[in-house]
This record gives C-alpha cells, sequence and structure tokens, in this order.
C-alpha cells in the first residue's frame, strides 16, 4: 500500500504503482513557500550558499562565457580582475580562455549594474541593457544636476553620430563636444554620453584584452543586433537569487541599483515562485525554488578574489562574507576594493603582486590567525597565481608581512 501525505489541493493520478502527484503551480509553490518561511539560515547557511553559487567551493569546469553568465556578470574597474576571478572559479583556465571570448564578442565590457564597469555575456547584454536603463540615467542625473544645464538631446545625437564614424576613445568624445557646444559642461555632457549610449569597449590583442585608454563603439554595431527595447526585470531578479541568494530585496538593491519600489513589486509578484527563509534577525530572505542551501560546516577551500570582486559588493550586509573589522582594510580609499584571501569562506586576508627586478612577488597579508594548514594551502594557491598573473617575470616569490 502507498503512503499518499496530503497535500492541499493534490491529488493522484494512476495506478498504485505509479501514483503521480498533482498539483497547481500556485498551490505548490504557495505550500512550500509557507513551509520554508519557518527555516532560519545561519551566517555560516548564507556563506555556504553564496560561495557555492559563486563557483568557490569547487573548481568546475565551464567555458569563460557559461561562467561568467553564472555570476551574472563580473565587475571589470580592472582590466586583470575577470581574469584573476575566473582563474580561482574554473578548472585549468588560461588568459585565452577569456581572451577569445572577448575577441570573438561573446563576452563584452560595458556600463551596466550600478553604472559600473562589467564583463558581461552579449546575450546577457541584450537581454538586460534596458532593464537597467534607470539606473544608468539615474547615474547621470545624479552628477548633472549638480551643475550647468546640458541640452541632452543634442548632446546624445552628436555624440551618437561621433561615435557611429569609428570606435572612439573618450578624450576624443570630450574634445568634440567641447568643439560643438563651448559652453556646456563638458563632464556632464561626458558622463550623460557614458550612460546614455549603449557602448561596447573596443577590445585589444594583448595584456588583460583592454588598454588603459579604451576606445568604446555602438554596442548594436559590436554585436550585429538592436538592443530589445522591452525590460526583463523578472529575470534580472531570478538571475541574482541564482548568484548570489538566498537573498533581502535590499541586497538585490545593493548589487544592481535598480530603484527600490519596482524590485518591491517585482519580488511580490514572484513570491508564490520563490523558496522564502528568514535570517538570525527574522529578516525575509528570498531563493529561486530547489536552488541548494549547503551546511553551515561543509569546508571551505582557500580562495583568493580580485580586486572588485563582485561577492564583496552584492549584499546589503556584507558580513556574510566579510567580517565588520576587516572592513576598512578591504574598502579602500578611492573607492577601491582590496583583492582579498577567503579562509574558512571568509575574507581572512588580502594580497597584491608586486614586479621589482622582473621579480614578481605575491604579498600576504593574513587578516585572521592561520593554521600551518591553511599558510600551506594558501602558499599552493598562491604560487600558481602569481604565475599567471606575470607569466614573464624572470623570477616569483611569496611573502609574508609581519
Amino acid at each position: 500500500m502507498i503512503c499518499r501525505p496530503h497535500y492541499p489541493d493534490g491529488y493522484y493520478d494512476g495506478d498504485s504503482e505509479n501514483a503521480v502527484l498533482r498539483l497547481s503551480a500556485r498551490t505548490y509553490f504557495h505550500y512550500k513557500a509557507q513551509n520554508m518561511a519557518d527555516r532560519i539560515l545561519t551566517l555560516r547557511n548564507l556563506n555556504r550558499a553564496t560561495l557555492a553559487r559563486q563557483l568557490l567551493l569547487e573548481r568546475v569546469s565551464l567555458t569563460p562565457t557559461a561562467a561568467i553568465e553564472r555570476l551574472v556578470g563580473m565587475q571589470a574597474q580592472l582590466s586583470s580582475a575577470p581574469f584573476v576571478g575566473l582563474w580561482t572559479r574554473l578548472n585549468s583556465f588560461q588568459r585565452g580562455d577569456l581572451a577569445s571570448a572577448i575577441e570573438n564578442r561573446d563576452v563584452v565590457k560595458v556600463t551596466l549594474m550600478r553604472a559600473t564597469l562589467h564583463l558581461v555575456s552579449a546575450a546577457d547584454y541584450l537581454r538586460f541593457r534596458t532593464t537597467f536603463n534607470p539606473v544608468l540615467e539615474g547615474a547621470a542625473e545624479s552628477i548633472t544636476q549638480k551643475r550647468t544645464p546640458i541640452d541632452k538631446e543634442r548632446v546624445l545625437k552628436v555624440a551618437h553620430d561621433f561615435i557611429a564614424e569609428k570606435p572612439r576613445t573618450f578624450a576624443e568624445i570630450s574634445a568634440m563636444l567641447s568643439a560643438e557646444m563651448p559652453d556646456s559642461d563638458v563632464g556632464a555632457m561626458r558622463y550623460t554620453v557614458r550612460t546614455h549610449i549603449p557602448m561596447v569597449q573596443v577590445p585589444i590583442t594583448t595584456g588583460w584584452s583592454y588598454p588603459g585608454t579604451p576606445a568604446f563603439t555602438l554596442a548594436d554595431v559590436w554585436l550585429g543586433k538592436p538592443i530589445p527595447d522591452h525590460d526583463n526585470l523578472r529575470e534580472v531578479v531570478l538571475r541574482y537569487l541564482a548568484a548570489f541568494g538566498p537573498a533581502s530585496i535590499a541586497d538585490i538593491q545593493t548589487w544592481s541599483y535598480l530603484p527600490l519600489p519596482i524590485l518591491k513589486e517585482t519580488v511580490e509578484k514572484l513570491r508564490p515562485e520563490l523558496t522564502i527563509y528568514r535570517d538570525e534577525k527574522k529578516k525575509e530572505l528570498f531563493d529561486v525554488a530547489d536552488a541548494p542551501v549547503p551546511d553551515g560546516d561543509l569546508p571551505a577551500p582557500i580562495r583568493f578574489l580580485p580586486e572588485f570582486d563582485n561577492i564583496l559588493l552584492s549584499h546589503k550586509l556584507r558580513t556574510r562574507i566579510l567580517a565588520d573589522e576587516h572592513r576598512k582594510k578591504v574598502y579602500l580609499p578611492a573607492l577601491r576594493v582590496a583583492a582579498t584571501i577567503l579562509v574558512d569562506g571568509f575574507v581572512g586576508g588580502v594580497w597584491k603582486v608586486e614586479k621589482v627586478k622582473g621579480v614578481a612577488t605575491l604579498n600576504i597579508e593574513p587578516l585572521v590567525p592561520l593554521t600551518k594548514t591553511q599558510r600551506s594551502e594558501m602558499e599552493t594557491e598562491a604560487e600558481p597565481l602569481v604565475r599567471f598573473i606575470e607569466p614573464d617575470a624572470k623570477g616569483y616569490a611569496i611573502k609574508w608581512a609581519e
């Protein structure tokens, strides 16, 4: 005899050997959400869930494009950062793997989340650029409202035509705008162009694929496709939760800079489909259905993260990855974010590479006490990393801070 548990609105279809539970989707998700909402997730639960989704519990075998899509983009103010971020997440990753994806236009460097530079897949840029219009336009308004008003429509028209002729650096764009409208604030005009015209950085074939002074071209020209005029906010929220959840609405806003009211409305519409937990302060946390939440005691390996890694920028409450006492070592002046080392899943050190007289040295500064095993694991990770970053160095070294 088959035991048939009761579910609201549920019924079985089929014989006793192959009983199949049939539920309406709304009833099933409501029932599940009501039951999971009672589960309290500890800080370590949240840490391990985030690490798993950020590909930091174990290296995986994915293409760079697939990995970048899994992470919903990688922050890229520093051109080397996404390369290092993929090295620490993927099996046998080589510089050329990402460089080829960039050269083939499968991956693009653009202004998107938080109005900052990111590497995203070309498909995701086309999918999400319109969704982030409020973020980009809001960023421009926050700058221009404090300056002398400009003729925005004229600025965008002449800049678009100028960039359409051939890729342009922002020095060239600024000079052209100043010549066309000499009495207008060039900074306001430049930032308006950066945020309102969909553009991609044009890569080069050396170094970290992008120069210090890049040229920009129109996104639709580079990708050979127009940008759809509809938004995909629902998918943005689901993709964020899959990459960074479980998370609050405030977390989604911190990662995206999308307006809080429209995020609240979107999450409420999605609520029947989401799994809902609570943190230790009883705050609601949302998640995609059936996403695993690992046990908090699951071992986490030593991992070196690059500057500006999104795992340090994508939650309102960052203690799931960084203890408050270490913030000043990580969030640096001039809006920089240090390269960090994860120890037992949390930031336990910072690092940087210096090259002097041809010798590349990876400097490690621990922020927490380390066991002998942890120091050994750190050195095991550090040696191939410094060789990855400086492949042409004459020698290599690992140096520990006092």
